[in-house]
């Protein structure tokens, strides 16, 4: 298939590791979670900040050497913030001759007749803005959605639900639309916001701030983003551990009856798997959760 042209800047020394990690993270990604398949057509959302512009490029990236046809459109939604730069993408977007779709909904208006001043706007803002790029999903026949989410992301939404709404969750790498319509999927779901700032820092893109609706500083999710980079700091590699125990599960050792049967719980005479070891054995040396030093099967 016809790939479209495009030129990558060439990043030098470490900039280049950081490159080739994105990549590797991103094709690890994708083949454990079976984000992309054969004759997808991918809908890549592009807000204009460095996640979003990281993940179109690594994408297109995948695209080029992957050993399956699948297609990208960018899409953009111009939510007519005062101040926002209209222009922008499109220009960047076609300088890369990349196919994209520009979405025009006045949902500023919307958040700000809704939402008392002072208040956090973003709850109701995301919510208009994810019901709208579903619509222009369906609408461009897209069979994936690709959001730009990554793994400090998961992390901080893991403890905002903890904290502030008494659930265990967090952003998957991959989900169904409350409807049941659509994938979303987060191809970045690996990577580290350190390493896709500097990334982008070296790419150079155009960067359109995340504060066109006004500055609103004691946003819970800084005050979390706040905790954990306070953690990783004076605690190395407690980040890695806890992103690790996101994909080792143990539901019997939860409490929640509506996915282990407590009820019917009985003992018997054979070894019981998962079963009360009081503490489980403490690792001799930090636990290794460095995903570059995985076997990686991706799509290269």
């Amino acid at each position: 298939m016809n790939q479209p042209s495009h030129n990558f800047a060439t990043p030098k020394n470490d900039d280049s590791k950081i490159q080739k990690r994105l990549s590797r993270l991103v094709g690890k990604a994708i083949a454990d979670f079976n984000m992309i398949e054969q004759g997808d057509k991918v809908m890549v959302c592009l807000s204009g900040g460095k996640d979003s512009y990281t993940m179109l490029d690594l994408l297109l990236q995948k695209q080029r050497t992957a050993p399956i046809d699948f297609t990208l459109i960018a899409v953009n939604l111009d939510q007519k913030q005062p101040g926002f730069p209209d222009h922008v993408l499109p220009e960047y977007l076609s300088k890369l001759n990349v196919d994209f779709h520009i979405v025009t909904e006045d949902t500023y208006s919307i958040v700000k007749d809704k939402i008392p001043e002072g208040k956090t706007t973003c709850s109701l803002c995301s919510r208009l803005r994810r019901g709208i790029l579903y619509k222009t999903a369906t609408q461009l026949g897209a069979t994936k959605i690709a959001l730009g989410h990554h793994r400090d992301d998961m992390l901080e939404t893991l403890f905002l639900n903890m904290f502030y709404g008494g659930r265990l969750k967090s952003m998957p790498p991959k989900l169904v639309s409350d409807d049941g319509k659509q994938m979303v999927i987060r191809p970045l779901a690996y990577c580290t916001e350190a390493d896709i700032s500097h990334f982008a820092q070296v790419m150079e893109y155009p960067i359109i701030p995340c504060n066109l609706c006004g500055s609103q500083e004691n946003l819970q999710r800084k005050v979390i983003k706040q905790m954990l980079q306070d953690w990783s700091t004076r605690f190395p590699g407690r980040i890695e551990s806890m992103f690790k125990a996101m994909q080792n599960v143990v539901p019997s050792h939860l409490a929640d009856p509506q996915i282990f049967d407590f009820k019917h719980l009985e003992t018997q005479e054979a070894p019981f798997k998962d079963g009360d070891l009081g503490f489980d054995p403490m690792p001799l040396e930090s636990p290794t959760t460095d995903l570059d030093k995985v076997s990686i099967i991706n799509l290269n």
